[in-house]
């Protein structure tokens, strides 16, 4: 596997915890100058100082303005070559109690968190000798999942977003792609096992094993096999992978 360019920036949004350090804290150890973003100034202080990034950045994804400045001054420091667009949020509610707000939450994060980065990035990128945008979708957005329609129709734009925008810049040396995980063990993953035990008075393992079924493998994927997949794919040698939406499941899709 071909390693990231020398002095590569990467910013990865939702950089603090979860997902997001894994795969700073991978691109780090690849070499690569990290900025993480973030709601939340102590968390990414935090991977900052335990060294699984080098900068943080404040700033709400739904947010444009907030995107577009804490990108700016990222970029200033250095140009951006690796945006890997993490950030988001999950709720879960049947559809009939799935109200307009819901949705909203879920496209102004998943979505449109996903949109405002990019568009930030993306100009000063182009110009750049190498680009890679990663978007982590979910196997959400390959499939359904019933409670989580309005989930699912986010990361299936992200998808879809992801395969146009790869067409539009095949010409260039951006490539664009989609990394989508089944269910991760994360705080996100333990907020939603504290959902199921409330609702169905199931214990802690029988949630997890609720969860671990949708993995033919029969377990929970670690945030480490996500990151390793985005560093490949920000890697020299991906250089033709692009457009692609890949699970990052045991085979579930």
């Amino acid at each position: 596997m071909s390693g990231l360019p020398r002095s590569s920036h990467a910013l990865v949004t939702g950089g603090g915890r979860g997902i997001g350090r894994a795969i700073a804290s991978a691109l780090v150890r690849a070499g690569a100058t990290v900025t993480v973003l973030g709601r939340n100034r102590a968390t990414l202080d935090e991977a900052v100082a335990a060294g699984d990034a080098h900068f943080a950045g404040v700033a709400d994804v739904a947010d444009q303005a907030a995107v577009n400045a804490a990108i700016a001054e990222a970029a200033s420091r250095q140009p951006i070559d690796i945006l890997i667009a993490n950030a988001g949020v999950a709720e879960s509610a049947p559809f009939a109690k799935s109200d307009a707000a819901l949705f909203r939450r879920m496209m102004d994060v998943d979505f449109m968190g996903v949109v405002h980065a990019v568009q930030a990035v993306l100009p000063g990128m182009k110009d750049r000798p190498y680009g890679r945008i990663v978007a982590i979708a979910s196997t959400a957005g390959l499939r359904g999942y019933a409670y989580a329609s309005a989930y699912s129709a986010a990361k299936h734009a992200v998808v879809g977003l992801t395969r146009s925008l790869a067409l539009e810049l095949a010409s260039t040396r951006v490539t664009v792609n989609a990394v989508c995980p089944g269910f991760t063990d994360t705080d996100l993953l333990a907020g939603s096992i504290d959902n199921i035990m409330k609702k169905t008075g199931r214990s802690h393992e029988q949630a997890v094993a609720d969860l671990s079924r949708h993995n033919p493998q029969g377990r929970i994927v670690a945030p480490a096999e996500v990151a390793d997949t985005v560093l490949w794919l920000c890697g020299e040698g991906a250089s033709a992978i692009t457009g692609q939406a890949i699970a990052v499941a045991g085979g579930e899709v």
